[in-house]
């Protein structure tokens, strides 16, 4: 008789480390209760730093399995790195919306984009002592037309052997044309995988977790949903996080984010997974 099958492992990614105290304490609790194998680092925030970067290795260090990726940041309320970039809203980046169009209108700069890309890369290389294992992007900016191709070229150039995050799903039609956010997603990210393939990068084989952030949701029903189908290898992205006043005052996804840490951190998520046969290690 042949044995029962091994589970799937995927991954479980945390965005936004970096973006305030609270958020990355809630993530260093999941990592050290192995309730996640992934997060992205934002390299423009308040709360990256020497120390901050030290507790993720710390934590990390005993999830050996856990990768550290760079979270590209190209939208307000924050600032970029490099003194040349544009178009800005004062000294900021453009809101998620007007990048967006810029993008899809072709009125972006590529090689702008890159530049940037390439200083929060070395930004990140500066605190961590390497490259990142993977590589996504703040608001799914790296999807963006134009943006793309600016963040795709930086990661071959600097951490060729780093996977992108790739927003697509592995569903049904009907259950892709029910989410219209996750559809946007979809649609984006079909170019960035055939740009990433012929560049030799590795990107994810399905993505979940896009949800209606403006409206209260059952988070345990979405995430049986996210694991529906999964394939091996598939990412699911998650921002779990403590609301502080700095969180307050840069991003409005606030309360959500500790319904989420409290799902992740529960027995009913461990059950979960066990049920679906799902492996984070």
């Amino acid at each position: 008789m042949n044995g029962a099958a091994p589970p799937r492992r995927i991954w479980l990614c945390a965005d936004d480390y970096g973006l305030s105290d609270g958020v990355n304490r809630a993530i260093l609790e999941l990592i050290e209760l192995g309730r996640l194998n992934a997060t992205s680092v934002m390299m423009v925030t308040p709360a990256i730093g020497r120390d901050a970067a030290a507790g993720l290795q710390a934590a990390v260090a005993n999830s050996p399995r856990c990768a550290i990726g760079l979270h590209v940041t190209l939208t307000a309320p924050f600032r970029p790195l490099t003194l040349h970039f544009r178009p800005l809203d004062g000294d900021m980046f453009l809101p998620f919306a007007k990048l967006l169009r810029r993008g899809l209108s072709r009125r972006l700069d590529a090689e702008l984009v890159h530049a940037e890309v390439l200083a929060q890369l070395e930004a990140f290389g500066e605190l961590f002592g390497r490259a990142p294992d993977f590589v996504d992007g703040h608001q799914h900016v790296q999807l963006f037309p134009q943006v793309r191709d600016g963040v795709l070229r930086a990661v071959k150039e600097r951490a060729p052997e780093a996977w992108v995050r790739q927003g697509g799903r592995n569903a049904p039609l009907s259950r892709r044309l029910a989410a219209p956010k996750a559809l946007v997603l979809d649609m984006l990210s079909a170019q960035f995988r055939r740009k990433a393939a012929k560049l030799g990068l590795r990107f994810n084989p399905a993505f979940a977790g896009a949800y209606d952030f403006t409206r209260e949701n059952d988070f345990a029903a979405l995430m049986r949903g996210f694991l529906d189908g999964l394939p091996a290898d598939g990412l699911v992205m998650c921002h779990p996080g403590f609301v502080d006043e700095t969180l307050r005052s840069l991003d409005p996804l606030t309360t959500q984010r500790e319904t989420e840490h409290a799902y992740l951190a529960s027995d009913d998520f461990a059950a979960l997974l066990a049920l679906n046969k799902v492996t984070l290690a």
